[in-house]
């Protein structure tokens, strides 16, 4: 994967996660920290991004930190570092981004030995994400099979997940398999918005009302006006 094509996949990442909140404080935090992410991602002017990804970061950590038995803050956290890591310009973007990343699969790997299956099991979605969009060696950490491997456990865990579908989507569009990517865009379209998160779920289905255009050209499909 090319860099450019990189850093744009990681912005993308940042959207995760559909999952649903439960009633208590920590998820009450997470929801909020949701709700700055999504106004970050999908409403701030590219120019203030980076800046304001840095400051979601400094709160997420603070969050982890404090609840450091639970898994949903250190998911969070890695979400935003993506979004951080894909907010940054310049040249030296990618020798500061990757740090990010690997803070990030760090945090999910701790994620996942507390409760693997928690907020809907998108630690997995989001390991299987970080290791298909994050270059491999030299560079970064990006492994094919283990993308895979992650985004089936996924899908199991909650097959009717928005992003468990989209980003499963989403990787094998970038093995250029459209046929399999075909059905999943599809149903991300035709699921319902996510409860309490409406600028995510507009944000994800239009990302996937565009990939979905992408791939039924591929396959020689019409396409909707």
């Amino acid at each position: 994967m090319k860099i450019t094509q990189w850093m744009m996949s990681i912005m993308i990442l940042a959207g995760l996660l559909s999952t649903p909140a439960y009633a208590d404080e920590v998820s009450d935090t997470v929801l909020e920290l949701q709700h700055q992410w999504a106004s970050a991602n999908y409403k701030a002017a590219d120019d203030t991004k980076e800046a304001t990804f840095k400051a979601l970061v400094a709160k997420a950590e603070a969050l982890s930190a404090k609840h450091a038995d639970r898994a949903e803050p250190k998911i969070w956290e890695a979400i935003i570092r993506a979004g951080y890591a894909g907010a940054m310009g310049g040249l030296s973007s990618i020798t500061n981004a990757m740090p990010q990343m690997e803070k990030g699969r760090d945090l999910l790997l701790e994620a996942e030995k507390i409760d693997a299956n928690a907020l809907n099991g998108s630690v997995y979605t989001t390991l299987g994400s970080f290791f298909y969009m994050t270059p491999g060696w030299p560079i970064g950490f990006g492994d094919e099979d283990k993308a895979l491997e992650y985004l089936s456990k996924a899908q199991t865990i909650a097959p009717d997940d928005m992003d468990a579908n989209y980003f499963m989507a989403d990787y094998w569009v970038e093995q250029r398999k459209y046929k399999k990517a075909l059905p999943l865009l599809e149903k991300v379209m035709a699921l319902p918005a996510v409860a309490n998160r409406p600028v995510y779920s507009t944000g994800r289905k239009t990302e996937a009302a565009v990939l979905l255009a992408k791939v039924k050209k591929k396959l020689h499909l019409k396409v909707a006006k």
